[in-house]
Formats: C-alpha cells, sequence, structure tokens
C-alpha cells in the first residue's frame, strides 16, 4: 500500500471510531389550556428502555409525587441513574395558561428518547406527558401535541385544600395558581376504578363559587386534549 493511502486509510479509521456527536435540542412549550398551569417541567434525553411514565400501568412512586405535587426531583434521579441527561425547571417557575410559551435547550449527548412531564394544576394528579419519542437523527424541526393524563393515584375530588393536599397520597389539590377557584365544595365520590395511568378524563368543574361539588370552575379550568405543544428543533 503506498505511503499517502495508508495515512488515509489510518485517517478514516479515526473518523469512524469517533462517538456520534451530541444533538442539541431547541424545545418550546406551549400551554393551551383556558385556565391551567403547568408546574415545573422535566425535560429528559435518554435510552429507549427508560420510561417516565407508561399508559396503562401503574405509577411509580416517582411520578406519583409530580403528578400530585409537582415534585420532578426523584424522576430526575431516574434519568440520572441511567446516564440520561435532564432540563429541571427550565422555565423557572410555573408555566401559565392561555397559548404561554417558553423556550429551552438540552444537549442530548448519545441519548436517543425524548420524554417530558409537568404536573397541571388546579388538579389532583393530572400531568402533561410526552413519553419517549425517539430523537429525529435528521436535523428539523418537530411538533407533538400532548394529551393530559391521570396517573391514577387519586381519586378526582377537585378540592382545593392546600398543603398537605399535594404530598403524595394526600387528598386535594394543593393550590389554584391563578386564584381563580371556589371554595366550600362537598367533592366528587370516588366512583374512578381505573388505577393506571390514563388519559386524563378532564375537570368537571361547576359555576358555583361558594359551593357545590366541585371547588373548579366549569368556564376556566375544564379542557380537552391536547393541553401542550412541544416543538423540538433538532440542530
Amino acid at each position: 500500500m503506498k505511503l499517502r493511502n495508508l495515512y488515509k486509510s489510518i485517517a478514516l479509521a479515526g473518523i469512524m471510531a469517533l462517538p456520534a456527536t451530541a444533538v442539541e435540542l431547541e424545545i418550546k412549550v406551549t400551554n393551551l389550556t383556558h385556565g391551567n398551569h403547568f408546574t415545573p417541567i422535566l425535560a429528559a434525553a435518554h435510552d429507549n428502555e427508560l420510561h417516565l411514565f407508561q399508559s396503562g400501568e401503574k405509577a411509580t412512586a416517582e411520578l406519583q409525587a409530580m403528578a400530585e405535587g409537582g415534585a420532578i426531583s426523584g424522576l430526575a434521579t431516574m434519568v440520572k441513574a441511567v446516564n440520561g441527561v435532564t432540563a429541571e425547571n427550565p422555565v423557572e417557575g410555573l408555566l401559565a395558561p392561555n397559548t404561554k410559551t417558553e423556550t429551552f435547550e438540552l444537549d442530548s449527548g448519545d441519548n436517543t428518547h425524548l420524554s417530558l412531564v409537568a404536573m397541571m394544576l388546579p388538579t389532583n394528579d393530572a400531568f402533561i406527558g410526552l413519553d419517549a419519542w425517539e430523537i429525529p437523527t435528521e436535523p428539523g424541526t418537530y411538533t407533538l401535541n400532548v394529551n393530559a393524563y391521570d396517573a391514577g393515584t387519586e381519586a378526582n375530588d377537585e378540592l382545593v385544600v392546600g398543603m398537605p393536599g399535594g404530598a403524595p397520597g394526600a387528598a386535594g389539590i394543593p393550590v389554584a395558581p391563578g386564584g381563580d377557584a371556589g371554595t366550600g365544595g362537598t367533592g366528587f365520590a370516588n366512583t374512578a376504578s381505573n388505577e393506571n395511568v390514563h388519559i386524563h378524563p378532564g375537570v368537571v368543574g361547576d359555576t358555583d363559587a361558594n359551593g357545590g361539588l366541585s371547588d373548579l370552575d366549569s368556564r376556566i379550568h375544564r379542557w380537552l386534549n391536547p393541553v401542550a405543544r412541544i416543538v423540538v428543533t433538532v440542530k
């Protein structure tokens, strides 16, 4: 082999041996609801085996903590345990309703899938969820419409009780961030039988600010899916 060709072969071999370059993602999240806030967001890039949640399966304790009280640290720990990467609370607080949008970046490294979750307030255990979406290898912009899920861990009594509501296993909604909930509701009877993660049926609410069955206002807090739009730009 000529010396020039030998050098070329060595150079090509070196290039082929290099690890795949990191994929930098720009992620834009839009709250499509009329009157519900999203708690601090957790976005995660990970392998194809991890799931922050799965429809039809029991919620983990980490998912329950997020869905009932907005706590994302447990889920973030799960991601890091398998060498995934996270963007934790990139919006720095709540994402307001009525098409409010926030944008942030995430370097996915060698990870192949993207997940994103956040609790919806005021609800008992509703959350927005993107489950292990395969990150495209082709640069471009990809739009995902995301549904609301019910963690199946708490009855949807629709009562705003403050703390300890929001703690795992404690009944009630911790807060209505918009200050637009009522008081004095008697609560809905627990007739739900689905204790697995499932598409949320939505809140019922009423229009009685000082009583009725629900503390939620049906004119403000009800929703139809999808509840969020996620636009991912692969650079």
